[in-house]
Formats: structure tokens, C-alpha cells, sequence
């Protein structure tokens, strides 16, 4: 989902999302708010520990419904086990998509390397010597093996097989025994050919996670303070606007789920109020990555609406329209209302700022990549300006391991390409093209002037940094800490020009 999606962002949006605007108007704006990558997976992966995914185990890509939990360390820090540290609720209901540990069945536990790669988020093809998932037995690895109290979710994408529904460690057992069901080749309404437990239908994922939140909201003791994760599987694909919604804005099915989505956050602020919680409960909107080609971008350009903003690329790229993302943030108690931001932050940032918020300290092994954005958030006598920018740079990630870095108006793409689904795709940059690609964002918001050439001293500069950032494990001040598989993989072939 874009930042053209939100009306609070596009005053020219072909649809109105008037309660993530109420957010907006009664709290602040972020504009230039990254996901750490431009694909899910990894977006997930840093939102919920502070630290870039590319420090972990998978490199690039996005795991599968039946993908082993390898990204997640055993023992590492999420923002669930921080703030249950500190005497809180938690829970995750939604898409969780960080790997479980299933048990095959006719194996005696986890078989790692099965379904293990969704690069691209093509369909994934079992191998014959996979056994199938056992759902009648618990998984590790998933919400509640990290600080989550309670979760009820599905384990990937809405398009990605199993569609199974998943309470705290194991599948629902009313739901089973799981029976095979064909896939849908539409571009918008994609599914893949898989299992799925009794019952299951596609159209009802998002209105049950509403439901679902809305209960547990309702019913927390209003003297334990309470962290809810709320994942959902919307807009993604499959694109399936439900009763009430297909047709209500009069554009395209990916408008009607926009809003879709935007009544389940009208849900929360209704249920929020009625249980007297509001002024003092932090509500943060935002999403993993920029809107997906699958919402039809000739349909939406027909209708003079525009996902990115004008911003180059999508989903999947390096470039901004992969990773710009909506990020809005409302706490009546602390936050002044009708305010916009232009400091760069990225997901991760929760982490840290969680902490600042509770006035604990994270140990120098987590959030290695969080820095607290609350006093951007709270906002101090003088206006913005005299609020510091929470970090030195930030990095992008692509679809592909591709890397980026940005700090103030400079943007070092270290790569000739997109790193994802746009032009040029990987491997197709114009012959002769340049290595790497440098663009100033104030001055071209569209990223099509690439000055490599004419500023070799930011060049360096900026590739020097990320490098830093790399062999230092971390980009926030603290002790070095180590990456997953050291400081050699394929995707960082581009270090060896910055010495």
C-alpha cells in the first residue's frame, strides 16, 4: 500500500480513507517514513526487532507459508518481548510471515530448507522429498517463541499456502483435517494451489482479523497496559473487497479493499473510545512496502490516481516507490494534533522508541538499528527544527539484496538497476550503465538524474558509511555486534570499491 493510497497523503486520491486521515489530523504525519525493505518478509523482520534483515540469515526474498524459522534468532529482542519486560499484554493477530517450524510428517521434527524460497513471490513447487506439514502438532518459531502472548494469524501471505488458521503455537484443530484446494491465477485475485483447513475462505481473512482485534481489545483490563500487533493481510493479493465494500468507491476492487482496510482501523479507534482508552494509547498506521503492480497501476493511472506519489518504482525496488511508505501516528495524550514530519525514519524505529517511552534501556545486542523517533513524535517548543534527526542514514533493501543509503537529500543506490520488478529489472541496466546509481532527492523526487559521475566525493562518502554500517553490525551508536553469515555474501560484492 502506497502513500498515494491514504487521502491524508493525496489530496487527489481517487478514494477517501477518512479514519487513517482522522489519524492524521489528530496526530502526525510522517513523509519521509521508510519500511526497511521493499518486500514483506523483511520489513517484518526489522519492524518487530529495530535491526536491518539483511543482518540475519535470509539475504534477500521473502519466506513461504512453509518456510523454516531462521530469520529470528533464538532469544533475539522484539518489541513484544521488550514491552512484556516492562509489564505488558501482547499480541499479534494477523500475517505473520517470518518462517514457523513445522513438524513433517514421518520426520521426528523440523525439516529445514523446505518451502524456503518465495524470491519474487513466485509460486514455490514442493520437493518430493518434503514431507508435508503435520498441523496437528505445535511449531515453533512463531509469535509466541517471541514475546507474544497470545496470537491468531495465518503463517504468510493471504496468497501463499497453507491457509491454515493458527492460534498461538499450533493450528486450529476445529479446523482441520487441512484439504488441498486449486490456486487462482488472476494477477489481483492470486492464490496458490496448497492446503487449507475447513472452512477457510479467502474473502473472510479480513473481516475475522478485525473481529478478532476488536475482542481482544475489548476485553483488556484497563489497568495492564497492552501492545497489539495487528497484521493485515490487506491490500495484498489475494484483492477481494468484501460485502459492503466491492463497489463503494466507484474506481477499481484494489480502491474498494484500500477502504476495506480503512475501516478496520475505524474499528479500533470506535472500540478504543468505547472502552474509555483513547487518550492515552498509542495508534501507529503503516505498511511494509509501497503498492504492488497486482493493483492494475494502468487501471488506477486511468482514474488519475497514483499509489507512489510520483516517486519512482514499486514494490520490490530500491527506488522510493518500493519503500516510502505511509507511517502516521496518534496519542492524543502526548502527541500534538495536525502535524507533518519530514524527519527520516524506517519501521525499525518502534523498537527504540518503545523503549524511550517506558524509559527502559535495550541491551547492546537488540535493536541494533532502532533509533527512538518519540521526541519527533511529542514535538518540543521551537517546532520540528530543533528536533535531531534520529539517525546519521538509513539503508534501503531490495527485493533482490540490493542496497542502499540515504542521509539528508543524497541517495546511494549500490546497484545499475531497480533490485526488484520495475525497469530496469536486474541484469538489464543499459549496457555501459554506471555501477552505481546517486540521486538527490530534493531536487529530483523522481530518482532520473543519476549524478555518479559528477559527485564521486558523495559517492564515497555515502559507500564508505554503509560499509560501516555493515562490518559494525549495527548503525546506532553502541558495541559491534556480528551478521548472520559474517560480511562476505554476494550482495555485498560492491564493499570491495570502498576502501
Amino acid at each position: 500500500m502506497g502513500c498515494g493510497d491514504v487521502s491524508a497523503y493525496n489530496p487527489n486520491s481517487a478514494w477517501k480513507t477518512p479514519n487513517i486521515d482522522r489519524l492524521a489530523r489528530e496526530g502526525i504525519r510522517f513523509t519521509d517514513a521508510h519500511s526497511s525493505s521493499a518486500v514483506c518478509t523483511p520489513s517484518r523482520y526489522t519492524l518487530l526487532t529495530g535491526r536491518y534483515s539483511w543482518r540475519s540469515e535470509r539475504k534477500s526474498g521473502v519466506c513461504g507459508g512453509l518456510s523454516p524459522s531462521t530469520m529470528l534468532e533464538p532469544g533475539r529482542m522484539t518489541v513484544a518481548s521488550f514491552l512484556k519486560q516492562q509489564g505488558y499484554a501482547t499480541a499479534m493477530i494477523g500475517k505473520w510471515h517470518l518462517g514457523l517450524n513445522w513438524t513433517r510428517a514421518g520426520a521426528k521434527g523440523p525439516v529445514k530448507g523446505a518451502d524456503d524460497e518465495f524470491d519474487g513471490e513466485k509460486p514455490y513447487r514442493p520437493k518430493a522429498k518434503d514431507g508435508p506439514a503435520d498441523f496437528s502438532k505445535k511449531f515453533g518459531g512463531g509469535p509466541v517463541s517471541y514475546g507474544f502472548d497470545y496470537f491468531l494469524g495465518i503463517s504468510a501471505s493471504l496468497d501463499m499456502p497453507p491457509y491454515v488458521w493458527l492460534i498461538n503455537d499450533r493450528a486450529d484443530p476445529s479446523k482441520l483435517p487441512a484439504r488441498p484446494i486449486q490456486g487462482n491465477d488472476s494477477q489481483k485475485q492470486l492464490w496458490r494451489s496448497g492446503l487449507a483447513g475447513k472452512g477457510f475462505h479467502h474473502a473472510d481473512v479480513l473481516p475475522h482479523m478485525s473481529n478478532e482485534a476488536i475482542r481482544y481489545i475489548a476485553a483488556q483490563n484497563t489497568q495492564t497496559p497492552f501492545f497489539l500487533y495487528l497484521a493485515l493481510t490487506a491490500p495484498h493479493t489475494p484483492i477481494l473487497p468484501g460485502p459492503g465494500f466491492e463497489g463503494s468507491t466507484g474506481t477499481t476492487d484494489y480502491g474498494d479493499f484500500c477502504a476495506q482496510v480503512d475501516a478496520v482501523i475505524g474499528n479500533i479507534l470506535t472500540v478504543l473510545a468505547a472502552k474509555g482508552l483513547d487518550e492515552n494509547t498509542i495508534v501507529i498506521f503503516a505498511t511494509d512496502n509501497g503498492a504492488s503492480p497486482a493493483a492494475n497501476f494502468k487501471e488506477l493511472a486511468a482514474l488519475k490516481h497514483d499509489p507512489t506519489l510520483g516517486r519512482r518504482g514499486y514494490k520490490a525496488d530500491i527506488y522510493e516507490g518500493g519503500h516510502r511508505v505511509p507511517f502516521i501516528a496518534r496519542w492524543p495524550a502526548r502527541i500534538p494534533a495536525n502535524r507533518t514530519s519530514g524527519q527520516l525514519i524506517h519501521l525499525g524505529d518502534l523498537l527504540a522508541t518503545c523503549a524511550d517511552i517506558t524509559g527502559a534501556k535495550l541491551p547492546a545486542n537488540a535493536g541494533e538499528d532502532s533509533a527512538s523517533i518519540l521526541p519527533a513524535l511529542t514535538g518540543v517548543v521551537g517546532g520540528e527544527a530543533t528536533v535531531a534527526p534520529p539517525h546519521e542514514a538509513i539503508v534501503h533493501h531490495s527485493n533482490n539484496g540490493s542496497f542502499a543509503i540515504r542521509q539528508g537529500s543524497w541517495k546511494l543506490c549500490l546497484c545499475p538497476d531497480s533490485g526488484g520488478w520495475s525497469h530496469p529489472k536486474p541484469g538489464a541496466a543499459p549496457r555501459g550503465a554506471p555501477s552505481f546509481q546517486l540521486f538527490n532527492l530534493d531536487d529530483d523526487p523522481k530518482e532520473k538524474d543519476n549524478l555518479y559521475a559528477q559527485h564521486p566525493e558523495i559517492v564515497r562518502r555515502l559507500g564508505l558509511l554503509l560499509k560501516q554500517y555493515v562490518l559494525d553490525g549495527r548503525s546506532t551508536p553502541g558495541a559491534p555486534q556480528k551478521n548472520a553469515g559474517g560480511n562476505n555474501w554476494p550482495e555485498l560484492a560492491w564493499m570491495k570499491q570502498f576502501k
